[in-house]
Order: structure tokens, then sequence, then C-alpha cells
């Protein structure tokens, strides 16, 4: 068969035949009394052979040999084609990741496609200062996804650009806010805290919902941020995590402050102090828990609290007794509503007491 007719029923070029025998890979196996290339049968499917070599990505060297060293096996030269392959659709990936973000900023021009790949490249800085840069400029100077936004922020482990992700964050709204409950769901524990705490800080319905979600995490990191944020936006589900928070003593002057926003409405008040006083009653709560089951029950008003208070004010721990005591005289003073002392204020007021006392001192 001509070389003509093998490059029509092969779909192999003639001048691709020609680069091939000129490699080596395949030569025809005659020529016909004018000189042209004759192929015989064999050589025929050598061709297919290489051409489905090539589909598998080998190179033309790797092909021939594949084909003529008897010695030769697969299995090491797939693995590398795998690998290969592996490597190159990640970083086709990247790419169009990268693109999408662009198109997503909707450029007008090739300055503004340039600025966005700028603020991309510097979120991915290796300098701290450059990231923090990038996320600050990103709420002012230039249009940046939400998707490289949220992405930076969950792989980011330095706290001060951290901090500046979240700010930027905060002011994308919903869209950030569904992409960080994503995060809620890594099986990286700092992923997850990194996600519930920028979420923390977005405002809005559709955040306070996901947020009421993640008091249902496995991770108790999650629950216990996630609580403290809806604890100050008045939703009382946080109210349990909270109350576990101050008897763990994990951020216990925050969660106790918590609660005392929630203890604005007269219901809940109430039911806050029945759980503190519940587990002020438990036997196998310790004292340093009861202390700062006592300091908490400082902002929560009303007369279940008080009556609770006076009770404890006789306790047989003196401290416990101690800080009821001077919670009650400041509620005296204060009307009966210790929510009017800052939080600051009452963490001093506690540690100043009477002279000499040892009323108990809330850990930070």
């Amino acid at each position: 068969m001509l070389i003509g007719e093998v490059a029509r029923r092969s779909g192999v070029s003639a001048r691709m035949l020609r680069h091939y025998e000129s490699l080596g890979l395949v030569r025809p196996s005659g020529r016909t009394v004018s000189g042209y290339r004759e192929y015989s049968g064999e050589d025929i499917q050598r061709i297919f052979h290489i051409e489905s070599l090539r589909s598998l990505g080998l190179s033309l060297r790797e092909i021939g040999r594949a084909l003529d060293d008897p010695g030769f096996t697969p299995p090491a030269l797939v693995e590398d084609l795998i690998g290969r392959t592996r490597e190159r659709i990640a970083v086709e990936t990247e790419l169009l990741t990268r693109l999408c973000r662009i198109d997503a900023t909707d450029p007008t021009g090739w300055e503004d496609v340039l600025q966005v790949v700028a603020l991309l490249q510097a979120l991915e800085s290796t300098s701290a200062g450059t990231r923090q840069r990038a996320a600050l400029s990103s709420a002012h100077d230039v249009t940046v996804p939400v998707e490289a936004l949220v992405e930076a922020a969950l792989g980011e482990s330095d706290a001060n650009v951290a901090g500046a992700l979240r700010w930027a964050l905060a002011r994308t709204g919903d869209p950030g806010s569904a992409l960080l409950a994503e995060g809620l769901g890594s099986p990286v524990a700092a992923v997850r805290e990194r996600a519930v705490r920028a979420l923390a800080e977005i405002p809005g319905d559709e955040t306070t919902t996901r947020l009421r979600d993640a008091l249902a995490n496995h991770d108790v990191v999650v629950r216990r941020y996630a609580a403290l944020a809806l604890g100050t936006r008045g939703v009382a589900d946080a109210v349990p995590t909270l109350v576990d928070m101050v008897v763990d003593g994990s951020n216990d002057t925050d969660a106790a402050d918590a609660l005392s926003v929630l203890a604005g409405d007269t219901g809940t008040a109430d039911r806050i102090a029945s759980a503190l006083v519940d587990l002020l009653t438990h036997g196998t709560t310790g004292a340093p828990a009861r202390g700062r089951l006592t300091q908490a029950l400082a902002g929560i008003p009303g007369t279940r609290a008080s009556t609770a208070l006076a009770e404890l004010s006789h306790d047989p721990d003196r401290a416990v007794a101690l800080t009821a005591a001077y919670v009650l005289r400041l509620r005296g003073d204060m009307g009966g509503d210790m929510r009017t002392v800052q939080p600051a204020s009452r963490s001093r007021a506690f540690s100043e007491g009477d002279p000499g006392s040892t009323v108990y001192r809330p850990s930070v």
C-alpha cells in the first residue's frame, strides 16, 4: 500500500509518516519499481500501535522503546503517565479557576484584568504584610471574587491577615456566608475554626441560620464560636452551649456576656437563670465552675436570679458565698440589673471585692 493510501486509511498525514520513518519508528517494508514507499500489513498495524500509544500521552521516544525493547514493561511508564497527567490537570484546573474568578469581576478592560490578577497574586504571597494589604484593599480598590477571599481566609494562619480577611468577607454578605459554611465540614480542624470565625462576623439572617446550624456541628470549637456569635444576635438556641462554656471555663467571660445579652428577654432570662441554678445545685459541679456560674448569674436580671444569689450568699463554699453577696450588693446599687456594668468593669469589681476576700476570679 502506497503512502497516500496509508495516510487516507489511517488518518496519519503523509508528512507525519515520513517523520516516523526519519525517527525509525516505522519503515515501509518495500519500494515499488518506481521507488515509492510501499507499506505492508504489519507496517500499517505498527502505525496504529504508534497512534494508540500517542493517545496515552507517550512521547515518540517512549513509543519507540515500548515497541522495540523486548524487556520493556508498561507498569512503570503507565504510572509515570498517571502522575504527569494529574500534574497537568492540577495546573490547568488552577488556571481555569483563576480565569473564572477574573471573569466574575466583569472586567471592562485589560487594566481591570491586570489589577485583579495582581491582587490574586498578592493574596497568595509568602509575605504576611502583602496578603494583609491585599485583603484590606479588596474592599476599596479592586473587586476581588468572593471565592478567592474565602479560600484565602480558610487557609490563613497569620492572625493579623486572618482578621483583615474576615473584615473583607464581612462586606460580601450572603455569597461569602454560603462558601464559608462549606468550610465547616472540612476534615481539618483549623479550617473549621477559621470558617466559623469568619461567619460570626458576617451580618444577616442567612448567616444567622448557618450559625444556628453550626450549633449541631461535631466540632466543639465550631459550636462555641457559633454560640458566642448567636448570643450577641439574640438567638436563644445558643443558651445551652454558652452555659456549658461557663462550666468548662472555655472563654467563660465572653459566654457570660453573651448570656447577659440574651437575658434582655424576660422568658430567656428565667431560662438562663434556671440552667445556671440547676448546675450550681448539682453535686458534681466543682468549686471553680460554681464560682463561674455564680458570676454568670450577675448579668441575669429577674427574681429567679436574685433569689438564687441570695441563697448562694450562704453557700458553704466561701468563694461562691462572697461572690454572690457582692453581686447582690451591686444589683441593689444598680437597681437589680448588673447588665449596666461593662464586662471589663464587672470582672474588675469581682476581683476587687472586699479587702482580703477570696472572690472568684474568672479565667480569660
